[in-house]
């Protein structure tokens, strides 16, 4: 088998047949989407497992005949094609040869400069080289991005809307912010940044302690602690800059310099100071008027806050390893209660082994005394009139204290360094009349919580976690200023919506979308009117068509999934559900989630092309084929945990396929008449149908292909084992088998399908059901199998060659027993003391009855008996049974007198007893 020509020869055929487009038919519908992928360059083999679920389940719906709509887009907003553009500007090698690497022709690559062509070429990229050549079925005809003329309409009619409902508010707010390229978004799914999407804006309080004519702004995020200064600590070996705030003259290192003109107003640097010049000085403590000398410490970081760390070493392991190195040439003063401690820093550091000021434990142990002090602790008599307070009580107090006094300022950072997509380092700026979504609406919350509960949400555990989301959920910041692609906030000129804040409501625009593309719908005409009469129903159509996309958007509308990976949870889910709760009538709520895990590299972390390790998917596809990659990401892991790219175990979905392929074509050649064989064969069959069906209706991918792609293969295999050769069964299985696999490996369905003589494409048939189950023709067939299996195992560890096998069967006293306990079971009252009543009553030996009944009890947990004749069975299958062993084979039943290892008593129901002679 070809792979590659055979995708090729499927997707013409699909995409000329044109049978991706949703048409309404069925008076059932399916309304399916993933997160667009951000314009950023080239996608990898991470992006595909998304994508990837999100076209088997839009197959699999289609077969089980619902009319399916599968749209796609594109996220152009924000910053990830201006920095791309920005970088090819300015002929940055390393960006150049990516996009050489990758394919991109030079007369393109010149083009890259506008970020409008980056979001035009990749925008093409990703169609005909991902999802078309992966065979998804996506309407192609609804494909839109965000930048284009009608969705800036569709976003601004969004925004007048949230304005009509007074969820759109004006105030202060510190945002994320790129000195290049302006505002930013910090999250997780990092459209913006390519580090740090999980960093948190902390709260600096910057206590002011004096020095002659100077502030020294200690930053802290434990002012509660200035009672416990014995020093202060600054780098000796950086450069530090006098800066004037305001009246005040303020020394800091550069980096804060810099971070404090963007949040502060009236600030200038006036001249610099060597941190050396500082050391040995003394300044004054704020509160306690108290005088503390200036240390050196190399572990003071001139790039996070101010670079001016005070020091409180009875309770910071780091300060107290430090001056442990100095010589201890201050007294720790102990400030704060806690149950287990005397000198809280010093106990941790001793008991932990901590050797020096750069020992990597010590950060573990601040987080054990911070946590410990924090929930537990008690401020001391050295703390003046907040003594036998708890630390959690008068924090925010003496903050607000040293605020009123003009002792303390407050200064933003992140808990972590984020960089943006251009590569420089992100700020906080103040931003004094913000817009923001009020998310924080109680009423707003509560909706959504409750239609949460009503949602069909994947995995389970996400929608016990969302209202917990909704309620954490903040307002959140809409627009942003600078050089950024997207809409015009209708309310301030100049400012674009920000690319999350543009990504609540758009799978209502897929409705719209095709007849904008085919220039039935004008972009003239999409005003305020147009929207209210698509999505509400309001006012009068002015024509046919927008009476045809009300009526597409009735039918189709609301989301049956909105399937996204897990960066998604705590950002755009959330505002996807609130958005459509605020905005939409109640039928048009969406109805389900499906939350996709990442796959990663080696380390376990997130593949992306920022931090390398993402190999291109066109030549993964063409070295490994793409429905090995479907199968890759179907079968490797559940969708609901992290899978680790391994290119080995790709390879090896694509020889079982290979190996599939091959059974298939030798199987198809088999011509016969009926057998015994048959009847367990379509049972068998029937009950791993029953297994696919169940698995699907919850999306567990992994499960129903191990059912499709390995256990239904052993069957087969199994079936010719035993002599099985009926065409006609063979044709009943081979047909419906292939139909399981379609919604997993389309093109090598399709294949099969046609190799067999049918007609028509198998991606339109309907899905196959379950049929008759007999229970007791899989129940003697399984034991069969487990006695060949049991008797290969003995010689295996026996190293032995048999001569003869004898197989005792379980007496018909233990059959009775279990009938007992199959009754008892039925009844929830299976335990060894009703068993054992019972059985009483049958006059059995009650010793020998005990001793098996336990065991029965152990064995009945695991599996299921369903009486049987074990021994007719295995007569019957006694030819077959020799010529898999190689042997002669005896089947004893409990009247054999022949037993020289006393194997007869250890039979038990569905379980013989075996004895080798060699």
């Amino acid at each position: 088998m070809e792979f590659e020509d055979i995708e090729k020869k499927w997707q013409k055929k699909w995409f000329d047949a044109r049978i991706y487009e949703a048409k309404k038919e069925k008076q059932k519908k399916f309304f399916i989407h993933f997160a667009y992928p951000g314009i950023s360059g080239y996608l990898h083999v991470g992006h595909m497992r998304g994508f990837t679920y999100s076209d088997i389940i839009a197959r699999y719906k289609r077969m089980l005949g619902y009319d399916v709509i599968f749209p796609a887009g594109f996220h152009a907003t924000g910053l990830p094609a201006v920095s791309l553009a920005k970088k090819v500007e300015r002929k940055d090698e390393k960006t150049l040869q990516y996009l050489r690497s990758n394919g991109c022709p030079e007369e393109i690559i010149k083009k890259l400069s506008d970020p409008a062509e980056v979001v035009k070429y990749f925008s093409n990229v990703y169609v005909e080289q991902y999802w078309k050549k992966f065979g998804f079925l996506i309407d192609y005809t609804r494909l839109m991005d965000t930048i284009s003329p009608g969705y800036k309409k569709f976003i601004q009619w969004q925004f007048y809307k949230l304005n009509e409902l007074g969820l759109l508010i004006q105030k202060p707010h510190y945002a994320p912010y790129c000195p290049n390229c302006g505002p930013v978004a910090v999250d997780k799914s990092e459209t913006d940044i390519s580090q740090g999407g999980d960093a948190e804006i902390l709260e600096f309080v910057l206590i002011k302690f004096k020095m002659d004519d100077y502030i020294l702004p200690a930053a802290t995020l434990r002012p509660e602690t200035i009672f416990g200064v014995t020093n202060m600590w600054v780098n000796g070996s950086e450069e530090y800059v006098i800066v004037r705030v305001g009246n005040e003259k303020w020394i800091v290192s550069e980096k804060a310099a810099f971070k404090l003109e963007h949040q502060m107003d009236d600030v200038e640097i006036l001249d610099k100071i060597h941190g050396s010049k500082l050391v040995g000085k003394k300044c004054v403590a704020p509160i306690i008027e108290k005088e503390v000398p200036i240390f050196d410490a190399k572990f003071v970081d001139t790039s996070v806050a101010t670079g001016i760390v005070m020091s409180v070493p009875a309770h910071a392991p780091y300060d107290y390893a430090a001056l442990l190195d100095m010589g201890m040439p201050v007294e720790p003063i102990v400030i704060i209660k806690v149950k287990g401690y005397d000198v809280p820093a010093k106990e941790i550091v001793e008991k932990m082994g901590i050797k020096n000021q750069f020992d990597e434990k010590l950060e573990e142990a601040t987080q054990i005394i911070y946590k410990e002090e924090f929930h537990s602790g008690i401020m001391n008599e050295n703390c003046t009139e907040y003594a036998g307070k708890k630390i959690n009580e008068v924090k925010e107090e003496i903050k607000n204290k040293l605020i009123e006094r003009n002792e303390a300022a407050i200064m933003r950072e992140f808990s972590k360094k984020v960089i943006c997509r251009c590569g420089a380092e992100v700020i906080i700026k103040r931003v004094p009349d913000q817009w923001f979504i009020k998310y924080s609406d109680a009423e707003l919350t509560e909706k959504s919580k409750e239609h949460v509960k009503k949602m069909n949400i994947y995995p389970p555990e996400y929608k016990e976690e969302l209202p917990k989301v909704l309620d954490w959920f903040g307002d959140r910041a809409c627009i942003r200023r600078g050089s950024w692609l997207g809409t015009e906030f209708p309310f301030k000129k100049g400012w674009v919506v920000e690319p999350i804040s543009d990504s609540t409501l758009y799978p209502a625009y897929y409705i719209i979308s095709k007849y904008v593309n085919n220039s039935e719908l004008s972009i003239d005409e999409m005003n305020n009117e147009f929207f209210d009469y698509v999505f509400f129903g309001k006012g009068n159509a002015k024509n046919e068509i927008w009476k045809k996309i009300r009526e597409d958007f009735l039918y189709w509308y609301p989301v049956d999934i909105n399937l996204g990976g897990k960066e998604h949870k705590t950002v755009h889910f959330p505002v996807f559900i609130m958005n459509h709760v605020a905005i939409m009538e109640r039928q048009h709520w969406p109805r389900g989630i499906f939350v996709n895990w990442w796959v990663t590299q080696q380390q376990g972390e997130k593949i992306s092309k920022s931090k390398g390790g993402a190999e291109p998917i066109p030549g993964a596809s063409k070295k490994y084929g793409v429905d090995t990659m479907r199968l890759y990401y179907a079968h490797s892991a559940s969708p609901f945990v992290d899978v680790e790219w391994n290119s080995e175990a790709v390879e090896q979905y694509k020889k079982r396929l290979m190996k599939i392929w091959n059974f298939f074509e030798e199987i198809i050649k088999i011509k016969g008449g009926e057998s015994k064989i048959d009847e367990w064969l379509l049972s068998a069959f029937n009950k791993e149908l029953k297994e696919i069906e169940n698995a699907m209706e919850e999306y567990e991918f992994r499960k129903a292909a191990n059912s499709i792609y390995f256990n239904i293969y052993s069957m087969l295999q199994w079936y010719i084992r035993r002599g099985g050769k009926n065409e006609n069964v063979i044709r009943e299985v081979i047909e419906k088998w292939i139909r399981t696999m379609t919604p997993f490996t389309p093109h090598m369905a399709e294949e099969m399908w046609e190799k067999l003589g049918n007609t028509g494409f198998v991606s339109l048939q309907s899905y196959p059901k379950a049929g008759e189950i007999k229970e007791d023709v899989l129940i003697g067939e399984e034991l069969l199998i487990k006695t060949i299996n049991d008797i290969e195992e003995i010689k295996k560890v026996a190293r032995i060659e048999p001569k003869k096998v004898y197989i005792y069967v379980a007496p018909q006293w233990k059959w009775k027993i279990l009938d007992v306990a199959n009754a008892l079971k039925k009844e929830g009252k299976l335990n060894m003391k009703n068993l054992m009543m019972e059985t009483k009553k049958l006059g059995m030996d009650m010793k020998r009855a005990s001793k098996y009944a336990a065991k029965l009890i152990e064995e009945m947990k695991k599996m299921e008996f369903i009486k049987v004749d074990e021994f007719g069975y295995l007569i019957n299958a006694r030819d077959f049974i020799e010529k898999e062993v190689g042997c002669k084979v005896e089947i004893m039943d409990e009247h054999a007198t022949y037993d020289p290892a006393g194997k007869k008593e250890q039979a038990m129901p569905l379980r013989p007893a075996i004895y080798i002679e060699s």
